[in-house]
């Protein structure tokens, strides 16, 4: 799979404060990647990086194969990583007529993207009257218009209601189906959870984790159970090798794993033992609660 962007042993400091400590990753054409951290843990400096905006300490980075210059490549990416800054009194087709001069593309597929980011039906309208998610999907609109390999996102969602974080969301979900790489910077699980194949999980500027959302394998996951003798069956889970801690929630048995075992052979154990199954459903752990075990276990 063709490489977009690789970070090798990047670096910034800012005085005595180390913004981004040692971070390697690399981004393959035709996937979303979420990095992912708390306010403050190096996310947006990780981008202005590569973006060109903030000058690296240490380390390095290169776009594509490594033979293009930072300048040439970034013809290739569509970003957004400040508020939406339009002329207010231009309208939205308008504004991104002068995105395309200032860009050196032509304007003929600005109906195009504002249809991608349903704003159509509002190009004659001034930028002044757009609410804020309508003017962050216009600011998406912009970054498209030079047809980019790579689309990067910096906190998309922030400041919006939940109507404009769900149309967001969605229009992600179009450009990523239409080919386009989407690398997006976000505190926030559930986005990263509901929109992205992969995730860089980031604290402090450090690396936790990269690699695709669902083998984020922090743990084996957990079992819920039930059965006529949820008593006995405690028991059994408890003394068996594979569980660690064993919790009652709404009359089924938590059993969380230690190791790997699959729904079958359990289900196979339990009978064997004297024990009759009448629920058993085998879950991984939200991105949520892995995030908080990795994050934990730097401390």
């Amino acid at each position: 799979m063709e490489t977009i962007l690789t970070l090798q042993n990047l670096t910034k400091r800012f005085g005595a404060i180390t913004a981004v400590n040692d971070l390697s990753f690399t981004i393959k054409k035709g996937n979303v990647y979420g990095i992912l951290g708390p306010n403050g843990s190096g996310k947006s400096t990780t981008l202005g990086i590569v973006l060109n905006v903030v000058n690296k300490t240490t380390g390095n980075f290169k776009w594509f194969d490594g033979n293009t210059s930072t300048h040439q490549a970034l013809k290739k990416v569509g970003a957004i990583i400040e508020r939406p800054n339009f002329y207010p009194y231009m309208t939205a087709a308008q504004n991104l007529k002068l995105v395309c001069k200032i860009k050196g593309v032509t304007p003929d597929k600005i109906e195009e993207k504002l249809e991608i980011v349903g704003l159509l039906d509002r190009k004659d309208s001034a930028f002044s009257t757009f609410s804020l998610g309508m003017k962050q999907r216009l600011a998406i609109a912009s970054a498209l218009l030079n047809d980019p390999e790579i689309l990067i996102l910096d906190e998309p969602t922030n400041g919006l209601d939940p109507q404009g974080i769900h149309q967001i969301r969605e229009i992600i979900k179009v450009i990523a189906a239409q080919g386009t790489t989407i690398l997006l910077a976000s505190h926030l699980l559930d986005e990263v959870e509901k929109v992205c194949s992969h995730v860089v999980i980031i604290r402090n500027g450090i690396k936790l984790y990269s690699g695709p959302v669902d083998e984020m394998n922090v743990n084996f996951g957990f079992f819920e159970l039930n059965s006529n003798q949820n008593s006995v069956l405690k028991k059994w889970l408890s003394d068996h090798s594979g569980f660690g801690e064993i919790k009652e929630e709404d009359d089924k048995l938590i059993a969380y794993l230690t190791q790997d075992i699959d729904a079958e052979s359990l289900n196979k154990e339990v009978f064997e033992a004297g024990t009759i199954l009448t629920h058993l459903v085998k879950r991984k752990e939200s991105l949520e609660e892995q995030f908080l075990q990795l994050t934990n276990n730097l401390n």
